[in-house]
Parts: C-alpha cells; structure tokens; sequence
C-alpha cells in the first residue's frame, strides 16, 4: 500500500500517553503496515494507529468512538496505565498541488501540517514526533509537581520545620526524578535520530521540520537540567536530614560517656563497691 486515506484531504493526528510502558511484542503479530518500526496497523475505518513502547499511542484519521474501541483492546498491553493520559493533536492536510512549489513537499503551515501524500512512512514519522512530544509533555508536568514540592519543603525548612517529617516524600521525590532520567535515555531516546530515517533518509526533511516545530531538543535539554537541580537539590536535603541524625546521635555518645565517667569517678570518690 503506498498511500493511505485516499479521498481525505484533512485529518487528525492524536498521541495519548497512556503509560509507563506499552508491550509492543505482544501485538507484532498484528497485521502491520510496514515492516519498519515504530509498529503500525489499521484502525477504525479508514485510519491508523502507531504504538511506541513507552506507553503511548498515536491515532491518525480514527473517529472518536473508534479511539475509543481501539483504547478498550490495548488496556491489556499497557503496564502501570495513567490515570488521566496526557494527549497531543496535529491537524494534517494533504494538498498535492504544494508539491510542486515545494521540493519535499513537507510544511506546518497555519498550526497544520501539509503534504502531498500520506504514505504509511510518513504517518510514521509523524507518529514519532507526536508520541516524543506527548512523552515529554507528561515528563514536564511531573517535573513542575516535583519541583513545587521542593520550594515548599525548602521554605518550611526555613522555617525551622524539622526535615525528618518528610524524609519519605524526599525520598519518593527523588527516586522519582531517577525513573524519568532513566526513561528519558532508555525508552523514548528523544535525541536519537529514528530507525525508520535509516531506512528512509528522504525522510529526514519531514521530521527534521517537525521536530523543530514541537521543539523537541530544547525541551529535552531543559527537562535534562531541571532534573539535574531537582535531583541535587533532593540529595542535598536528603543529606541534611542524615546530618542532624548524625548530629543528633553523636550528642547521645557524648552524654552516655560523660554518664560513664560522673559514676566512676562517683565510684572511685565514695568509694561505692562495684
């Protein structure tokens, strides 16, 4: 099949991130549309869906009650399931007439991206950059939460609220940061370059102009640094809290020694018989 939705000229892109993890081998066995990755297969009546292992789903011309259907099935394969799945939409129209004026063919033009086809290796890319930017979208609003737990754990502790109430949630908190990092560089490889533009370097254009558009890279960066402080900053108070332990527990030694020392010299003063 060389090009998908013939007869629609204007569709949806939708990404939902749904979960922690997404058990892409369980569903290779379905029909797929290319053999390249990311997998994607047909969905509904005239669309497609394209799932990333990181948790997240990308349909493409479904109607809503189809989305729906298709959601129901895949509830199976999804490991630790979002509560509320975060979600990122693109409006694609396909213009043939654009590709004459443009080499390529590809642009985002009034908040839509244009093309003159669809095939099934474009609606891959596409998917890619959908599923990345949703993937981080979840990855900054946990970040913003983490971060407004900090500032007020650091002003109580300007306070003079002990540390040791929050110990847990410190230690929550940064265990955390530690799991996006890691999903970050394991699992959705946003700096990484897709092994379907391998295959297919005419493609690059395409998401090179749309990865720019959802600015990828410099959210990655500026999530990168932003765990960086916030998992310094937890450390910091983590190690604060130990001090005062240690600090604490040292002031026990010294009492229990000079409680040692006032009963033998009380022993060698009055002469008290061990």
């Amino acid at each position: 099949m060389s090009t998908l939705f013939a007869g629609v000229t204007t569709m949806r892109a939708r990404a939902l991130c749904l979960s922690e993890r997404l058990d892409v081998r369980a569903l290779e066995s379905t029909t797929r549309l290319s053999p390249s990755a990311p997998l994607a297969f047909s969905a509904g009546s005239a669309g497609a869906c394209v799932v990333f292992r990181y948790g997240v789903v990308v349909f493409v011309n479904v109607a809503p009650l189809e989305e729906a259907t298709m959601l129901a099935q895949l509830q199976a394969f999804l490991g630790e399931p979002f509560a509320k799945p975060e979600t990122e939409e693109l409006e694609i129209s396909i213009a043939a007439d654009d590709a004459a004026a443009t080499p390529v063919g590809e642009m985002v033009h009034s908040s839509a991206l244009v093309v003159p086809d669809l095939t099934v290796e474009r609606v891959q890319v596409i998917a890619e950059i959908l599923a990345r930017s949703v993937a981080l979208a979840r990855y900054e609003a946990a970040v913003k939460d983490s971060a407004a737990a900090v500032d007020s754990w650091a002003m109580a502790l300007q306070k003079g609220i002990d540390a040791k109430s929050f110990q847990k949630q410190l230690l929550k908190n940064l265990g955390g940061t530690i799991l996006i990092q890691s999903a970050m560089t394991s699992r959705v490889e946003i700096g990484d370059k897709p092994e379907l533009l391998w295959e297919r370097p005419d493609l690059e254009r395409l998401y090179l102009r749309l990865e720019d558009e959802f600015e990828l890279q410099e959210r990655d960066k500026t999530l990168e640094r932003k765990l960086a402080l916030l998992s310094s900053t937890a450390e910091m108070l983590i190690n604060l809290v130990d001090n005062k332990h240690a600090h604490r527990l040292e002031w026990y030694i010294i009492l229990l020694i000079v409680a040692e020392m006032l009963i033998t010299l009380a022993t060698i003063i009055f002469k008290i018989p061990h």
